[in-house]
């Protein structure tokens, strides 16, 4: 194809790939049931190579789809129609840590560079980069979808954690949103506008992040309830509480049973809490495990374990990590269904206990797990070919249940394709004015066209 020789020649060969396997990898994530291949694969190195890709795509009126490590749900990565030939745009090799500042609490990477790879390179500082979606994802599509996890619930997701961006327009100009310091009140706040946008406004080249102490004393407990509404009753009073959570996950019993089998555990086959808290003193360490004590046992807690030693909290942490995969592959030939919606926190057992009734009521298994210490909750629907349309409906039926109490049809995983059909409902006649920045952003619609609006 002369357009892709074309491409090859502005970037150099070993930029561009039209490999099948790699065409795949790229037309596909962790969720949408669908894989729509693009017909070529960049490979940028610097901000000029992605301004060379805009170029070429305007030129050849091609869509461009931002990649990272492809670990994100929802269909942002994929493209809208598998009629419509794309461009897959992946900045992983834009990987570098650019500056380390520990006196300013604060990095700036590359879009490529992953979490874990950040961390490791800060384990000499006494800081971390606290955003824990789970999966080992690169900072640049985190910041795309404006991902959160474990420890959201205390540090914040990834708007929280931000200070600055570069982003490359669609026309190629370079802006640099934000500034390096904790607060401004200096013009519009066009770099919020930038996160959780998935590559749809402008192609995230370089990002500034806030950096935390690490916590010097931590503790860890595992709670199993009879129910999983018990176990959610009992997050609800402990977010009332004056604890120091810094994690608060909720697992149901077939998630326990699931990392049993995957990782050769011997939990307790029930509903369970998994808490961490990050406390300021060591001696308040023990006063506060008696207070959650009390708060779960009110809630009717059967079993209550503490890890003590970093070694205890680290398979903790482990086992909820591998959840995902633990589910999968105790499903083997079935196909998968993932919800996630967050509600306000008083609406929360009433939101999970609602999900647990659908299942039940619609013959689906399925799995509750949750970051329940900020609302927000996921279900893993396995299904078989007879069962799509019913765990489609079920899914559909939680998002308007979410939005009617006030809470939203994504609390970290995104829009993409999946949950455009809910964006009216949710935000109104907002949605119009999220159409016009798209436009002015992006006038010719070629940066990951059809998601989000």
């Amino acid at each position: 194809m002369a357009a892709i020789d074309r491409l090859r020649a502005m970037l150099g060969e070993d930029k561009v790939s039209t490999n099948q396997s790699v065409l795949e990898a790229h037309g596909r994530d962790e969720n949408f049931p669908e894989t729509r291949p693009p017909i070529a694969v960049a490979y940028a190195d610097e901000v000029a190579d992605i301004q060379a890709v805009l170029a070429w795509c305007r030129e050849q009126h091609v869509p461009v789809i931002p990649f990272g490590v492809g670990s994100s749900f929802e269909g942002a990565l994929v493209p809208a129609s598998p009629d419509v030939p794309v461009i897959s745009l992946d900045v992983s090799r834009m990987d570098k840590v650019l500056s380390i500042q520990p006196e300013n609490f604060l990095a700036v990477v590359e879009p490529g560079i992953t979490r874990t790879t950040l961390n490791a390179a800060l384990r000499h500082t006494g800081l971390f980069f606290p955003v824990d979606p789970g999966a080992d994802a690169s900072l640049g599509g985190m910041a795309a979808t404006n991902a959160s996890g474990t420890t959201t619930v205390r540090y914040g997701g990834m708007r929280q954690n931000i200070l600055a961006l570069q982003v490359v327009l669609a026309n190629g100009e370079v802006l640099e949103l934000g500034r390096p310091v904790r607060k401004s009140s200096s013009g519009y706040d066009l770099k919020n506008l930038f996160i959780g946008s998935s590559g749809t406004l402008g192609v995230i080249t370089k990002l500034t992040v806030r950096l935390h102490p690490v916590a010097e004393h931590i503790h860890t407990l595992r709670v199993f309830f009879p129910s999983v509404n018990q176990a959610a009753e009992a997050a609800y009073s402990v977010m009332g509480s004056a604890l120091p959570v810094a994690r608060l996950e909720l697992l149901d019993e077939l998630a326990i049973r699931s990392i049993n089998r995957y990782l050769g555990r011997d939990y307790p086959v029930a509903p369970a809490l998994f808490l961490e808290f990050h406390s300021s003193t060591r001696a308040a360490i023990e006063d506060e495990i008696a207070l959650v004590e009390a708060l779960v046992q009110e809630a009717g807690a059967i079993n209550i374990t503490v890890a003590r030693t970093q070694q205890e909290q680290l398979a903790q942490w482990e086992a909820r990590h591998n959840v995902h995969w633990a589910l999968v592959t105790s499903h083997p030939g079935h196909t998968y269904t993932i919800t996630d919606t967050a509600v306000p926190l008083a609406h929360l057992p009433a939101m999970i206990a609602y999900a647990q009734q659908m299942l039940q009521a619609m013959g689906l298994t399925g799995s509750i797990v949750g970051h329940v210490g900020d609302g927000n909750f996921h279900t893993l629907v396995a299904t078989k070919p007879e069962d799509v349309a019913q765990a489609h409906t079920f899914s559909e039926q939680l998002v308007h249940r979410s939005l009617a109490v006030g809470g939203t049809a994504s609390g970290e995983h995104g829009i993409g394709l999946v949950k455009r059909r809910y964006m009216a409902e949710e935000h109104g006649p907002a949605l119009a004015w999220m159409r016009q920045i798209k436009a002015l952003f992006d006038p010719d619609d070629l940066l990951n066209p059809g998601k989000i609006v």
